[in-house]
């Protein structure tokens, strides 16, 4: 499915904005802090209803205001017009003027979404957290049952972190009923992110030997939090005596982890910056390849500012590699890099909120 039209209110820097998007790829281009991040990240917002760029919504509201909506058209197999509305009190999704009640019944009518930035660097350079949110976003978009179990698990973490610090003698009982939580819902998180590591694993690998043009190897592995046989509530139990010194849960999905290794060497530490892009770029790469041979739709792809920092070899190997069909949203700092292919695409001009 393909956006053909955005509309912003109130979100970052926009106070309004219209846009028609036409055919399968449109670029963005402007100054750095123009507001360029910020249309694709709208797109994302109502298209999956989370920000790449913010763990709250409530900070992509425009400063001073109350509220943002972000609204568009898509068009497919069928059409539909999706709009959000959000403030910090609540949101409202729409589906053509009707209300949805579950973030579910609206993303039934949505697209799928790859987010591509500079920034993926740090899902082979950086801690955890993040490749643990690249494998989340990915695995809400292809198991409806996941985003469920995933938010269950993280409301029960706090509030058993919460009684881990609140009482000098934690109350045991009162902890385990929590843990109980985290034990079936980690559960379901942690068999659907083994799946999904093993069906990414091959699409993530050719994409490295395609982008490289040579024959290394790339291997991801999943690194389980959960303990011997996934039993949470075991392996926490054992561990007590530690949570009672440290005050937090020191074990369960929330410090899974993706190793990233390269020709069997582990790719934060011993592969070249230049490799590192490439496992970045090829991780995403392989997440649109996965949607759309799994999935049987081409994603929306929101590129924010990669091709810019690729040389000529690594862009002409990401453009031959990405699904033809899937539409591109693209912004850059420059035109330089513009060959004779993105001649007849769709451009904007974005400069201080003004898109020309």
């Amino acid at each position: 499915m393909n956006l053909t039209s955005l509309q912003l209110s109130q979100f970052r820097c926009f106070e309004t904005l219209r846009l028609g998007l036409d055919g399968e790829m449109t670029l963005f281009h402007g100054n750095n802090a123009q507001g360029k991040t910020s249309i694709l990240e709208a797109a994302c917002v109502l298209l999956r209803l989370q920000s790449p760029r913010a763990t709250s919504l409530s900070e992509c509201i425009r400063f001073s205001e109350k509220a943002f909506a972000v609204g568009g058209d898509l068009a497919g197999r069928d059409e539909y017009q999706l709009r959000v509305q959000y403030r910090e009190t609540g949101r409202r999704l729409l589906v053509d003027g009707e209300s949805q009640g579950r973030s579910g019944n609206y993303l039934a009518y949505s697209a799928l979404v790859v987010w591509m930035a500079n920034d993926d660097l740090a899902l082979v350079r950086g801690g955890g957290e993040g490749r643990r949110r690249f494998l989340d976003f990915m695995a809400s978009q292809m198991y409806p049952g996941y985003r469920n179990a995933l938010k269950a698990y993280e409301k029960a973490l706090r509030s058993r972190n919460y009684l881990l610090k609140r009482d000098a003698s934690p109350k045991w009982p009162e902890i385990d009923a929590y843990t109980r939580v985290l034990h079936d819902q980690g559960a379901v998180v942690t068999s659907t992110r083994r799946v999904l590591i093993e069906q990414l694993k091959p699409w993530a690998a050719q994409a490295q030997a395609d982008i490289s043009g040579s024959n290394e190897e790339l291997l991801l592995e999943y690194e389980n939090a959960s303990g011997p046989d996934d039993d949470l509530f075991a392996t926490l139990e054992e561990r007590r005596g530690e949570e009672l010194r440290k005050r937090q849960t020191l074990a369960g999905p929330h410090r899974d982890d993706l190793q990233l290794t390269l020709n069997g060497m582990p790719a934060a530490k011993f592969a070249s910056e230049g490799q590192q892009r490439t496992v970045a770029l090829s991780l995403k790469l392989g997440q649109a390849n996965l949607f759309h041979k799994t999935q049987r739709s081409a994603p929306v792809m929101l590129i924010d500012d990669v091709f810019g920092e690729l040389d000529p070899s690594r862009r002409n190997a990401l453009m031959n590699a990405w699904p033809a069909s899937s539409q591109k949203l693209i912004t850059t700092t420059n035109l330089d890099w513009l060959d004779d292919r993105f001649d007849q695409v769709q451009r904007y001009q974005v400069e201080g909120a003004d898109v020309l």
